[in-house]
């Protein structure tokens, strides 16, 4: 039996029906509103930024101007805060304090990172475990690895006094020393953050062609040839930025001379953070505290315009 027919009520009845009440927005409506929706999700990004970032900066610019103790209302001083800032012996020590722990963090901190995923490149099993294993230090609190390495550098029971008792040798004073302090510090520093660059590496050499090493394999090249020829060429843009970026972090070094030394002995860890901490909470004096950050602010824009300017050639 043929089915029905669609009657014309019937065909008439498919068609939508118009709203009377609620017309359809039209195209220039419905784009009206979703530019308005998209600049108020910006303009609460941008009031966030605004807040918690531009206007702390502005504020600090101000109070290394001015005289503030926030008990007082704040007077301004023009620029004697940087005349006392620049006439403060600790100034200059701090300052070299921290250029030379940068320099050792080169050394020891720059160099190892690298030597570790060179290893590690080299292993085919137990890939995930030792990467793991490397970036175990990087997610542990920073307190609970400066209680740890000050068990480790302890001049009695500790453990680095105890190996050198094992092999007959005089015990050190790892941070009591003015000779030793810093380089103690580097170690530290350098064991709690050298996994997140190995990972860097490690991603870095895996993009190398292995075609190059089969290559140079085929040429006779030793394996120090291959790394001096091949991985090191094949590195030389991620190797310069993580330099960069070593360099602004090292220069911001607080927390290990803060817990591990207090800034001694005879304030040979005295570091630029660490100076400004003791301006503002210990001496009370907020206007030198906020003009020596303004000097450390000024000399890392130079490091970070020289780090985006290599990213953009590189771009």
């Amino acid at each position: 039996m043929a089915a029905p027919t669609p009657t014309r009520a019937t065909k008439h009845s498919a068609k939508p029906q118009k709203d009377p009440v609620h017309p359809p927005p039209s195209g220039r409506r419905r784009r009206i509103r979703e530019n308005l929706t998209a600049y108020a999700f910006l303009g609460a990004g941008l009031i966030c930024f605004a807040l918690f970032s531009w206007y702390p900066i502005v504020r600090g610019l101000l109070l290394g101007f001015q005289q503030v103790t926030f008990t007082q209302p704040a007077t301004w001083v023009g620029w004697e805060n940087y005349q006392r800032l620049f006439d403060d012996p600790l100034f200059a020590t701090a300052w070299k304090n921290t250029g030379y722990f940068t320099l050792l963090a080169l050394v020891f901190g720059f160099a190892a990172p690298f030597a570790t995923a060179v290893v590690l490149n080299e292993f085919r099993h137990a890939r995930s475990y030792l990467r793991m294993t490397v970036y175990l230090p990087v997610m542990l609190p920073p307190i609970v690895t400066m209680l740890l390495w000050r068990w480790f550098y302890d001049p009695g029971p500790g453990l680095f006094n105890n190996i050198l008792e094992i092999f007959h040798l005089p015990a050190q004073q790892w941070l009591e020393s003015e000779n030793l302090a810093m380089v103690s510090l580097v170690l530290v520093s350098t064991w709690a953050n050298m996994g997140t660059t190995t990972l860097i590496y490690l991603a870095a050499l895996g993009s190398i062609p292995g075609e190059q090493y089969e290559a140079a394999e085929l040429d006779g090249a030793s394996i120090r040839q291959r790394l001096w020829h091949v991985t090191i060429p094949q590195m030389r843009f991620i190797l310069m930025i993580t330099l960069l970026l070593q360099v602004i972090g090292t220069m911001q070094v607080f927390i290990e001379p803060y817990v591990l030394t207090g800034g001694g002995p005879n304030d040979a860890t005295v570091t630029v953070l660490l100076l400004l901490y003791r301006y503002a909470f210990v001496y009370n004096d907020f206007g030198m505290a906020s003009a020596m950050s303004t000097v450390l602010f000024i000399v890392l824009g130079l490091f970070a315009a020289v780090y985006l300017r290599l990213t953009r050639s590189k771009g």
